[in-house]
């Protein structure tokens, strides 16, 4: 499985278009941790997620003639938003098949991107069935939001560059959804420190990455009740799930509001507006969920595509 995925082109078509996102450090949250913090900001990487990555790297992989026809996919926002910008770069047409209660804010920049909609019931349809008769239809190219080698590849640089910015690291920690980001982290980071610890955060709803790992077997669940949006998926990938399974050493669970505290704490003292996804990860850290004390940990804040309305409605 790992051989599919070709880390080192994806850096390279990557290089020059993707953001090198900065890391950020807190005095604050070191001592409140106890360990070295350094936050990987992939909420100001393009389209504000880490998403980018993967989009853009599947979309330049395929050869012209594909390509030029169009892309379809799937997503309730971060991923319908970067392949929209990366099939507005090559400039063909992308179809994006988005739930009825994806945030506005989201839908709008998908839609500003250049990128039409299609809406669907998350909770009554198959999201992965309307994206294929559009797929055969127009003769269109599916860009899953995750379980695809090229996508995996993409989000592989995002580790690639938390190593490259941080020396070496005891743990990474990342968001968890359908996998695609932890996969390609943790390929990235296996080659580079295959010591470094990689542990997974899933709200505590939505946990069946976590239930898969303890069951050996993919487990699929209803749509999970919660607030981050961007994990609201209900099974990992038959790409993702493997890797995961190799190299990932634990996946740990949040609470909304330990999400929510974790906002408010971006907010008050970096200066950091960031999605219930892209906090979910620091809450685990910031709730002992990981074990970090004295150590060295990447933290990777996976997106910030969340409205102000809906930014202050949840943390205030």
């Amino acid at each position: 499985m790992d051989s599919e995925i070709d880390i080192s082109a994806a850096a390279t078509r990557l290089n020059g278009v993707a953001n090198k996102t900065p890391i950020l450090r807190s005095r604050l949250l070191d001592e409140m941790v106890g360990a070295q913090i350094y936050l990987k900001a992939e909420h100001l990487q393009r389209t504000g997620a880490f998403k980018f990555r993967g989009a853009f790297n599947a979309v330049a992989a395929l050869n012209q003639e594909v390509r030029s026809k169009g892309v379809v996919s799937y997503s309730s926002g971060n991923h319908a938003q970067a392949l929209a910008r990366a099939a507005q770069i090559f400039r063909i047409p992308a179809t994006i098949v988005m739930p009825s209660d994806a945030p506005q804010s989201k839908r709008k920049a998908t839609e500003a991107y250049g990128a039409g909609v299609v809406e669907y019931d998350r909770y009554t349809q198959k999201r992965e069935s309307i994206a294929e008769e559009l797929r055969k239809e127009h003769k269109l190219t599916l860009i899953p939001p995750f379980d695809d080698p090229y996508v995996i590849a993409g989000q592989s640089t995002c580790g690639q560059e938390l190593i490259e910015q941080t020396d070496h690291l005891d743990q990474v920690i990342v968001a968890v959804g359908g996998g695609g980001l932890i996969a390609g982290t943790a390929l990235a980071i296996q080659q580079q420190n295959p010591k470094c610890q990689i542990i997974g955060v899933e709200p505590e709803k939505g946990n069946d990455v976590q239930r898969s790992l303890a069951a050996g077997a993919i487990i699929e669940i209803a749509v999970p009740e919660t607030i981050a949006d961007g994990q609201q998926t209900t099974s990992a990938g038959v790409h993702t799930f493997p890797i995961i399974q190799k190299y990932v050493d634990e996946i740990v669970t949040v609470t909304d509001e330990q999400i929510i505290e974790a906002m408010v704490f971006l907010f008050k003292y970096q200066n950091q507006v960031v999605e219930p996804s892209g906090a979910s990860s620091l809450a685990a850290v910031l709730n002992d969920k990981t074990h970090s004390k004295g150590k060295r940990v990447g933290v990777i804040i996976s997106g910030g595509n969340v409205s102000p309305e809906r930014f202050f409605a949840l943390t205030t």
